[in-house]
């Protein structure tokens, strides 16, 4: 069914206190536009919208809202993960759900790759000699030729994949099911098999959503199959890792070191005890966001609307059960 002569109700979900996301001309062009940032504003603008674009992905406003939606046929989250959306009555409900991938794929591989080599070649230790004026000259690993887990070979991490392997690393994935004949990977191994492989890896990097099967999958005994030389890298959720078990396994020389942009708990206490961990890299939930990705969003946003308009199939379907978009 078309919808080009139509001019739907389009409401934002933005934290409290966003700025309007750039690029909304665009959207004002299809569709008569609301905006709300919290639980009373979404209440008075559900009623008779049928697609909401939401932009603040911790947001617990709209299942709190929800009785208030009427007409609501879409919803697309602006981010990658949509876990902050999964309540019972959207994930048993007939309405659509679209995320953001693709947007972020590149810079958080471009981010990985980063870690990995400031990692080898021991820049955390250079720049804090480098605060002391001090010259320490001493020798570091080569990246060519190391194993790397991708927990989670979705679009992100396939794009992890084919940056460290076009520097001579090793790349393995883990996903739901085993693949041998993954383009973009050496093997995908399925969830089963990943304490076999976190032995065998000198970098595990966490690129899976967050959903009930994930949450807390990282706890001590993981960090305890993992090799006593290999590197932790968190780009996926916080909530993934039980983060004093992290500590622990730091502490006590389980694993040589840890990069993590996302955490249980954001922002990260100033009285953490990461902060104080010298084989620990830190990064404000940051990974993917470059210079315009606001705006690139509000484009993927429209591009969609445009085929929701026309009767079309929407890009970035989120499978609801599994809770991230599944190709």
């Amino acid at each position: 069914m078309t919808r080009e002569t139509d001019k739907p109700i389009v409401t934002v979900l933005t934290a409290p206190d966003e700025p309007e996301p750039p690029g909304m001309e665009a959207v004002r062009e299809l569709a008569e536009v609301r905006f709300a940032s919290d639980e009373s504003s979404l209440k008075e603008t559900l009623p008779g919208t049928q697609v909401m674009m939401v932009t603040d992905f911790r947001t617990e406003a709209l299942e709190a809202a929800w009785p208030s939606a009427d007409r609501l046929e879409w919803i697309h989250a602006t981010s990658a993960g949509v876990d902050a959306l999964m309540f019972p009555a959207l994930i048993d409900g007939p309405v659509k759900v679209t995320n953001a991938q693709g947007i972020f794929d590149r810079t958080i591989a471009e981010y990985v790759l980063c870690t990995i080599l400031m990692f080898s070649k021991d820049f955390p230790h250079s720049i804090r000699l480098q605060q002391k004026h001090q010259w320490k000259h001493r020798d570091t690993e080569r990246a060519q030729g190391q194993r790397v887990l991708v927990v989670g070979a979705g679009s992100i991490g396939r794009q992890i994949s084919r940056l460290v392997r076009a520097i001579g690393m090793e790349s393995h994935g883990i996903a739901r099911r085993a693949r041998a004949d993954d383009p973009d990977f050496e093997a995908v191994h399925s969830n089963d098999a990943l304490d076999e492989q976190l032995a065998l890896a000198d970098y595990v990097v966490v690129a899976a959503p967050l959903t009930p099967q994930t949450e807390g999958l990282f706890e001590r005994r993981k960090f305890q199959a993992m090799k006593k030389e290999a590197r932790f890298i968190n780009i996926g959720r916080g909530p993934i890792v039980r983060t004093h078990d992290l500590v622990d396994a730091l502490k006590a020389g389980e694993i040589a070191g840890a990069g993590l942009d996302v955490f249980e708990e954001e922002p990260l206490p100033e009285d953490h005890p990461l902060w104080g961990l010298e084989n620990v890299l830190i990064t404000a939930h940051m990974a993917g966001d470059f210079i315009g990705w606001r705006a690139a969003l509000t484009e993927q946003f429209v591009d969609n609307l445009q085929r929701w308009k026309a009767g079309e199939s929407l890009f970035n379907n989120v499978d609801k059960k599994l809770g991230y978009a599944a190709k």
